[in-house]
């Protein structure tokens, strides 16, 4: 017995019986099964190596360069890696596939974060960072042949928003997860840059949640393994549910939508159009290795999925070199 099928059979043993075991675990293009690690391990590894995750450290959560101390796309999935394992581990359900979906789900978000994706998806007329996330994840990667991931992991990755609910209790977590995440750790940002404080909270949610970041997530977290445990479904309780809607409706209304981000996000957007633009109509300035896509994934897919991939320096550099005039002494 080697070490991976060690592992497999202490899954059998250890997790719950509606938990994701590795060795069901099933990929598109078969390939021969790793003496050391899972399928879901291997799925991790392969995101964590891909420049596609690389590029997050440089891609916008919510604050357009905002310093060292604020959380990027990259920090974000680390955070939602860690939020998810602590109440997978607690919940006896399958942390390796929960941790590669956490660290994949936003490996499609695009330069200067939802800016970016509204963006492209007014150029396009449907785009978005989840399904961009399965594009990557499938054609890019280990020259062109994509990360071949599991399929329980690319349906957490591609079900972690939108209407579509992942199939599997660990990408429920990861859904479940990145929401309460991002809340939390924008709000602690917001602090930080001052557009809000703990007095401005509504009272459902400083009377249920508290006033701390870490406090909120700390009693959801508690409450969903609490609601959750020995149960075939992922639960909040609708107590604590209610002032999560509350809490998100806040942030839209003090962080994400503000007058100061929306500026800035406006600029943005334009950046991303304008490279769009330029781009349809004079193919040629894109990379060699872009312009080959074109007979795979025809003209403007090739183009959005390189825009898509920019991170938020370069974007600007790129406008900044085709757009803005060079004025010298």
């Amino acid at each position: 017995m080697n070490i991976r099928e060690y592992t497999e059979r202490m899954e059998q043993e250890n997790l719950m019986p509606w938990a994701c075991k590795s060795a069901d675990a099933h990929r598109v293009t078969k390939e021969p099964l790793d003496d050391l690690r899972t399928s879901f391990q291997r799925d991790r590894d392969r995101i964590i190596h891909s420049k596609a995750f690389r590029a997050l450290k440089h891609k916008t959560q919510v604050y357009l360069c905002p310093g060292d101390h604020y959380r990027t796309r990259l920090t974000h999935s680390m955070e939602v890696s860690q939020i998810s394992r602590t109440i997978g581990r607690a919940l006896r359900l399958n942390e390796d596939m929960i941790e590669a979906a956490a660290l994949g789900h936003d490996l499609g978000h695009t330069p200067f974060g939802h800016a970016g994706e509204k963006a492209i998806n007014k150029y396009t007329g449907h785009f978005t960072h989840n399904e961009q996330s399965i594009r990557v994840v499938t054609y890019y990667g280990r020259q062109g042949r994509g990360l071949n991931l599991t399929e329980e992991v690319k349906d957490a990755i591609l079900c972690h928003t939108g209407n579509q609910l992942p199939k599997t209790l660990e990408g429920a977590i990861v859904r479940r997860c990145d929401r309460i995440s991002y809340l939390c750790s924008d709000f602690d940002d917001g602090i930080r840059v001052g557009l809000v404080g703990p007095d401005k909270l509504p009272g459902i949610v400083a009377m249920r949640l508290g006033t701390e970041p870490s406090q909120i997530l700390d009693i959801l977290v508690h409450n969903i393994v609490e609601s959750s445990a020995g149960k075939n479904e992922i639960i909040l309780d609708p107590y604590y549910d209610e002032a999560v809607e509350e809490f998100r409706e806040f942030m839209f209304a003090y962080v994400y939508e503000c007058p100061v981000l929306e500026k800035e996000h406006q600029k943005a957007e334009h950046v991303v159009l304008s490279l769009l633009d330029m781009f349809e109509k004079r193919p040629h300035l894109l990379p060699e290795e872009t312009q080959k896509n074109f007979s795979r994934f025809g003209k403007l897919m090739s183009i959005v999925d390189y825009v898509a991939g920019l991170t938020d320096l370069s974007a600007v550099n790129l406008f900044n070199y085709h757009f803005v005039p060079t004025v010298t002494d």
